[in-house]
């Protein structure tokens, strides 16, 4: 597929992502041709894994931009990967010039337990 131009560009979770997704399947669905490879592989990948509704995800990155050190790509990686011990989290910010101390750590682990 040839893009003539970027109309707009958002970060968003893989659960809006599946949104999005099932909304143009359903769109294409009554058409007489099948859905494309990367559209029924995209599609697959959405499902297999989503953990949280998309106005979940959302709240969730909402939340997280509330703390320092949280980029919003970040928060977003977060909230698609759902991490659950510090050893994920740190593995989260790998490519980051800096790292977290134990109170940041817990402090977004208690905002991902919460929601």
């Amino acid at each position: 597929m040839i893009v003539k131009s970027i109309i707009q560009e958002d970060l968003i979770t893989l659960s809006e992502v599946k949104e999005i997704l099932e909304e143009v399947k359903l769109r294409r669905s009554g058409e007489v041709e099948e859905l494309g490879y990367e559209l029924r592989r995209a599609i697959r990948h959405a499902d297999l894994f989503v953990k949280v509704p998309p106005a979940d995800s959302r709240a969730l990155v909402d939340e997280l931009l509330k703390l320092d050190k949280i980029s919003p790509e970040i928060a977003v990686k977060i909230a698609d990967i759902k991490p659950i011990t510090r050893d994920e989290l740190r593995a989260v910010y790998a490519k980051e010039r800096y790292t977290l101390v134990e109170e940041d750590l817990d402090r977004i682990l208690d905002i991902i337990y919460r929601s």
